[in-house]
């Protein structure tokens, strides 16, 4: 069979060919020829490292040894072994057993060629019957005999494929052993496995499927094996399905289609039962609906049309059931706690057996029976829906409200909806309660103003019902708009004769000045400053209120009432963030103003140090504010005493030296004054404004002076006179007696000075009556509203060129909406006055239409 070299040895040179599946365990034994004629060559260690992991010829060549002669290998066994291996007339392969592994090994370079004119043709029936007994092996196996296959079997069942579907036509029976091995399928699943599932029912039957399916994989893995030569070549060539493919298919088309109506049935009965809270065997469910899945091969069209539409139908049928009962027995709380355990649970059963893609519509399905369909009867319910539970603070049961309603498509709309209602209603009380205790003159016992007190309440609810919304409903937006919503309702309400702008300007003082009747920490004033800034951005006047702020921070500044310099900048911070710097602009200029007016006063009382000549004859301070930051207030041609006179000159003079460019106006309204007033019974210090001081003074040079009298020498207007007048003649401290005694002052009084007066103290303050300043807000507020619209119409007007009348007005109070809602009929006044001032023009073919004039 080779010619023998001089050596007496006989050199085979082998290369890597390919990697074929074996059975877990191989025998590796020394060199020896079996029946069938397999060589088994027991490895070297050192040459089985290499390996081409393309299962392509290794360019490793191993070298084997051996002696010439064997005499073990016979003629006939050998001629029979190269019968089963041969592939062509060039090479010849082996089958070589590789202690773990297996490769076919071709063998070339023999001294002599081997010769394979003597090799004879495999027929399809010889084949075939050798094939029929590795697969009747494998069914005993399959129904737990105790039978297992040789490695050398294994490897003759294969070797036996091969060489049917490499012989040369018309020998080559590749398609013939195609179609065997869907027949070996077909009859293996026609006499055993539909028999014994035919006899099964209800949870048997779902057991024994298992058990089918699961021998089924095995059968398919093996015979895939044993014909892997036709997936590797035939089928790839005619692009036949793969031999896995055609064995799941057989399972599915004979036997998933005649049982997987009863065993669906079965699973959706257990989990029925499973639902009634009986143990089921969960594991066992988990196999069966794996076979709905794999079946399908890559594809879900199996299990959702064949297993999970029925399941979601009966799950809806189920909670329908339940849910009727439910909605008639249990309160609003009872009924949500059982909702949210059913979909706990089914979430449970995903988790545990059904596919994760069934949990969406799984739970869309329980959610639409037991939530949406009673939703508003639910939420509704009398004494236990959401108004109930809303009214009692029941944090907990909201809490569980949201997380139930906020899976369901605009589910949260009628819950914010309700919940908006009820922060409405709150709000409107409490204005009640404000008008109610204005109207009676009521002092909240907490010690405050009615008006305080019920910004207090207000601030109070929105921390009550923020926390609703940051911890029942998660920060969800549509409760934040609810909650902006209902506080725009009542905060834009006029309380007692008060916007809520006042109002909130007014809180804001009460808590910044001296004395107020808030009395609160640091940490608490920051903490109630932050609220208040926050309720600001409920209001629509937002202008107002910042005039209203204005004016009462002058008062603070200028009368030295603030209690914190700190908390005045912390403020503006905050309201500069809120509402942007142009609104906090002037409040800014005014602490400024204050600031530079210590550093003016140091420089003035260095300038009186070093002018002997120049000295005021008293104390004198002033401040110095510039006019765009402040309020506008009511100057006069007050007529001054001498001794005031002085001052007013020295201080021109002073702030000559600084700068000749600006004009000073003097403000004497909001001026004090310190008067040393001599009594009979004992001296006593009068803090004053400057119109009294100056009218006390004229009693120095007379005993009794008539109101027209003091009218002329003041120079002020009768409305200033009678307020001062009645001030120090009608009020608690009756400085001046008047003639005749009433509480009213008229311009045909006298007045003399009370000598005899005294009080306990030796320092009072004599307040002038104070003077409704609401009106004069208002009209300012006006005024510069109206500037504001000309400047929104002229930009908006500029940019656009042209414009129709309703797109001009919906523009301009966009622009506007930021710091108040403009009146239409505002808007329009003010484009009739653009108009005529020119800047606009109607269109000549459409009166409805302007055009901007450059």
């Amino acid at each position: 069979m080779a010619h023998q070299n001089p050596s007496n040895k006989r050199t085979f040179q082998a290369g890597f060919h390919s990697r074929i599946p074996l059975p877990a365990t191989l025998p590796a034994a020394p060199a020896t020829v079996l029946p069938r004629g397999i060589i088994i060559i027991k490895s070297n260690q050192r040459n089985k490292s290499k390996v081409d992991s393309a299962g392509q010829p290794s360019k490793l060549i191993l070298r084997f040894h051996g002696s010439t002669t064997n005499p073990k290998i016979s003629g006939y066994d050998f001629d029979r072994l190269c019968r089963l291996v041969v592939i062509d007339d060039h090479k010849s392969f082996f089958a070589l057993i590789f202690g773990d592994f297996v490769l076919i090994a071709w063998f070339f370079r023999f001294r002599g060629i081997m010769t394979m004119s003597h090799m004879k043709p495999m027929e399809l029936d010889e084949g075939w019957d050798f094939m029929q007994s590795g697969i009747q092996k494998l069914k005993k196996i399959l129904e737990g005999l105790p039978e297992q296959f040789s490695s050398e079997e294994y490897m003759m069942l294969y070797t036996t494929i091969y060489n049917m579907c490499t012989q040369k036509p018309p020998h080559d029976y590749s398609q013939q052993l195609y179609d065997k091995y869907k027949e070996a399928f077909e009859e293996y699943i026609r006499s055993t496995v539909l028999p014994s599932l035919r006899e099964k029912h209800d949870e048997f039957l779902l057991r024994e499927l298992v058990k089918r399916w699961a021998n089924h994989k095995v059968m398919v893995r093996w015979l895939s094996r044993f014909f892997h030569y036709l997936d590797r070549y035939f089928i790839a060539r005619r692009s036949l399905p793969a031999l896995n493919e055609v064995g799941l298919t057989c399972f599915r088309e004979s036997v998933y289609e005649e049982t997987k109506a009863k065993a669906r049935d079965a699973v959706i009965a257990l989990i029925d039962q499973e639902r009634e809270g009986e143990q089921i065997d969960r594991a066992l469910l988990k196999n069966v609906l794996g076979i709905y899945v794999e079946i399908g091969m890559g594809q879900m069209e199996c299990y959702v049309q064949d297993f999970e539409t029925h399941m979601l139908t009966d799950t809806a049928a189920y909670y329908s059931r339940k849910a009727s009962n439910w909605i008639v027995e249990d309160s609003c709380p009872d009924y949500m706690l059982k909702a949210e355990d059913c979909l706990k649970k089914e979430k449970d059963r995903v988790l545990n057996y059904l596919h994760t893609s069934s949990e969406p519509k799984l739970l869309e399905n329980v959610q639409n029976e037991l939530l949406v369909t009673y939703s508003s009867q639910l939420l509704e319910k009398e004494h236990s829906g959401c108004r109930a539970l809303l009214q009692d603070d029941k944090v907990e049961d909201l809490t569980r409200m949201f997380r139930l309603f906020s899976k369901i498509t605009k589910g949260l709309d009628p819950v914010a909806n309700m919940f908006k209602q009820h922060v409405t209603a709150e709000g409107m009380s409490l204005v009640q309660q404000a008008e109610d205790a204005a109207g009676n003159k009521a002092e909240n016992v907490g010690g405050g103003p009615q008006e305080q007190v019920f910004v207090r309440k207000i601030i109070e609810l929105h921390d009550k019902f923020m926390a609703y919304v940051t911890d029942c409903f998660s920060n969800h937006t549509l409760f934040h708009k609810a909650l902006k919503e209902a506080f725009e309702v009542f905060c834009n309400k006029v309380v007692a004769g008060s916007s809520s702008a006042e109002l909130l300007a007014s809180y804001c003082d009460n808590i910044l000045k001296k004395g107020g009747s808030e009395k609160l920490s640091d940490e608490a004033i920051e903490e109630t400053l932050d609220k208040v800034v926050k309720l600001l951005a409920y209001i629509s006047d937002k202008d107002l209120f910042a005039e209203f702020y204005r004016k009462k921070l002058s008062r603070r500044l200028l009368f030295d009432k603030s209690a914190s310099d700190d908390h005045e900048r912390l403020i503006l911070s905050k309201l500069k963030q809120q509402c942007g710097g142009q609104f906090t602009s002037k409040m800014e200029g005014m602490v400024t103003d204050l600031a530079l007016a210590k550093e003016n006063h140091s420089q003035f009382n260095e300038y009186l140090s070093n002018n002997s000549l120049a000295s005021p004859g008293i104390d004198l301070t002033v401040t110095v504010l510039t006019t765009g930051f402040w309020p506008s207030y009511k100057s006069s041609d007050l007529s001054l005493p001498k001794e005031m006179v002085k001052c007013v000159e020295v201080f021109k003079e002073f702030y000559q030296t600084k700068t000749k460019h600006r004009k000073l106006t003097w403000i004497y309204s909001l001026g004090t004054c310190n008067v040393n007033g001599k009594f009979d019974q004992k001296t006593i210090e009068l803090i004053l404004g400057t119109y009294q001081a100056a009218a006390l003074l004229l009693f120095n040079g007379s005993d009794r002076l008539s109101f027209p009298e003091i009218k002329a020498q003041l120079n002020l207007a009768d409305d200033d006179v009678i307020r001062l007048l009645q001030s120090l003649s009608c009020a608690k401290y009756k400085i001046l007696i008047k003639e005749p005694l009433s509480r009213t002052v008229l311009e045909s009084d006298h007045f003399q000075f009370n000598s005899k007066f005294t009080d306990r103290m030796r320092r009072i303050r004599i307040p002038l009556p104070p003077v409704d300043e609401r009106k004069k807000v208002v009209e300012d507020v006006d005024k510069d509203r109206r500037y504001a619209i000309d400047a929104a119409i002229v930009r908006i007007m500029k940019s656009r060129k042209t414009l129709n009348h309703q797109q001009l007005v919906s523009e301009c109070v966009e622009q506007l909406g930021r710091m108040f809602k403009p009146d239409f009929k505002a808007i329009k006044k003010r484009i009739e006055d653009l108009i005529t001032r020119e800047y606009l023009e109607r269109d000549k073919d459409n009166a409805n239409v302007f055009r901007y004039l450059a």
